[in-house]
């Protein structure tokens, strides 16, 4: 069974987490304007979307990074914000009324209580969603489960471990004649990138490092903050050593 411990508002390494640093200025927002301009096919707007991408500062998805390959921004455009509003939607802290995006009143309760948005959002968005959508092929199963993933990421990237590592750990070595690396996309969409995304990892994307493969994976000290996991004891031993 995996514990993810309350974390306090007041918590400094809540920092790490793109997901609450967006939803905070996100509910900023709302609170500014009213809501969120919906199309008609209830995407967010444009004008958010193109707001969201200056304000969120999300690693690999910055303003100047979206805008390199696209004139302008759709929802579609911008993965996390897809993901963000899906999450909104399904836990009920937003709502789409009269062709807007308004926060309901579970939504307004989490409002300048980041922990509480960590809490809420976290195990959901990890353990309920379905990362494969963004797979080459929708229905790919995940690679395993979530408690091996954690207890054995727990241990290997206590001092950072490299996409190629992390592929071999739990899978073996990837053979080069095969072409692709399909098992590490896998493990990267649907492991690696939500763990990213909610600030438990971090993933080093200087420039040159363009493949999964040569990328650092290191744990924030969210991760200490919010899992109690089977191999913590291995995971501090290793440090020691």
């Amino acid at each position: 069974m995996i514990e993810v411990r309350q974390i306090d508002d007041a918590n400094p390494a809540l920092a790490h987490s793109p997901m609450v640093r967006a939803l905070e200025k996100t509910f900023a927002y709302m609170a500014e304007h009213g809501g969120i301009g919906l199309t008609p096919s209830k995407a967010f707007k444009r004008v958010f979307v193109h707001w969201a991408a200056r304000e969120f500062h999300w690693p690999g998805y910055t303003e100047e990074e979206l805008f390199a390959i696209n004139k302008v921004l759709n929802e579609i455009d911008f993965g996390p914000l897809m993901d963000l509003h899906d999450v909104m939607i399904a836990l009920k802290i937003g709502r789409h009324y009269k062709g807007q995006f308004k926060l309901t009143k579970a939504g307004q309760e989490l409002v300048g209580h980041p922990g509480r948005i960590f809490g809420i959002v976290t195990p959901f968005y990890l353990f309920e969603v379905n990362h494969a959508r963004f797979s080459r092929f929708e229905d790919e199963p995940i690679l395993g489960n979530w408690d091996l993933f954690l207890n054995v990421l727990n241990v290997e990237t206590e001092d950072g471990a490299t996409g190629a590592d992390l592929r071999q750990v739990l899978f073996g070595a990837h053979d080069p004649a095969v072409g692709f690396d399909d098992v590490l996309s896998g493990l990267y969409i649907q492991v690696l990138r939500p763990l990213c995304w909610t600030g438990l990892l971090e993933e080093n994307r200087a420039k040159g490092l363009l493949r999964t493969r040569e990328r650092t994976f290191t744990k924030t000290p969210l991760w200490r903050a919010a899992l109690r996991l089977d191999t913590d004891g291995v995971a501090q031993g290793a440090t020691r050593h």
